[in-house]
């Protein structure tokens, strides 16, 4: 009998798990000491080294106040990976970035900081990426 192998599902799973959970404030810890398995575990379900069993993640869904479903749901088939969601929240800094954005109480100040964002990403994109990303806008 061969042993069970983890699939793209199972690393999908872990990466939304790392994504809502970065996005709820908790740390590995803390969510493992949730749902009742060490923070090495939770770490195994975040890089899809392991299976999260229905029932725990059903309970891990609870806790971070999201439907089952957040977890499997499929992005637009037409859509670039940096277009999901998931994609955008896997980027490093992604959370803490809109954490402190969010932060921002004033209007104008939020352009202001997504104005320097964007110039700053232009900056770092092949001029042919920058001119299609501006027809875009």
């Amino acid at each position: 009998m061969m042993p069970k192998q983890t699939t793209d599902v199972d690393r999908l799973v872990g990466l939304r798990i790392t994504a809502l959970r970065k996005a709820r404030g908790l740390s590995q810890t803390a969510l493992g000491t949730a749902v009742g398995v060490t923070f090495q575990q939770v770490q195994k379900y975040e890089k899809g080294q392991n299976r999260v069993g229905a029932g725990r993640l059903r309970e891990i869904a609870r806790l971070l106040d999201v439907p089952v479903s957040a977890f499997f749901e499929e992005k637009d088939e037409g859509a670039a990976p940096k277009e999901d969601v998931f994609g955008f929240l896997s980027a490093h800094g992604a959370i803490e970035l809109l954490r402190a954005y969010a932060l921002i109480e004033n209007d104008q100040m939020r352009r202001d900081v997504l104005a320097i964002v964007r110039t700053v990403a232009k900056l770092g994109q092949p001029q042919a990426d920058v001119a299609e990303a501006e027809a875009a806008e």
